[in-house]
């Protein structure tokens, strides 16, 4: 079976920073496209940053600059290092993947189960 676990969410001040990890799990031969998405109460889910499998990186202009995603394709894992963090930042952040190919199959669209960043003074 292949899941995606996030973690590293939690409540901070503006200001502060935050590291959110995804790990893809299972027996994981490779991994297209990861990103991270988020999703505030009463908002549609939006791509906050995205990153294929040789680094090319794609960022959500309100995060540019303050946000950075990375890989460690070894580890079949993803990261989202937030900076300079904001009350409008506050959203439940979700991992996915694109397109695992796994010894299961091939998995389209994958998604985790989602981390909460709060972001209040």
């Amino acid at each position: 079976q292949v899941q995606l676990v996030e973690s590293g969410g939690g409540l901070v001040q503006p200001g502060d920073s935050l590291r959110l990890s995804c790990a893809a799990s299972g027996s994981i031969f490779s991994i297209t496209s990861m990103g991270w998405y988020r999703q505030a109460p009463g908002n549609q889910r939006e791509l906050v940053a995205s990153t294929t499998s040789d680094g090319s990186t794609n960022y959500a202009d309100s995060v540019k600059g303050r946000f950075t995603i990375s890989r460690d394709n070894a580890k079949n894992t993803v990261y989202l290092q937030m900076n300079s963090l904001k009350p409008e930042d506050t959203a439940v952040y979700y991992c996915n993947a694109e397109r695992i190919r796994s010894r299961v199959g091939v998995i389209f669209n994958a998604w985790g189960q989602g981390t909460l960043v709060t972001v209040s003074s």
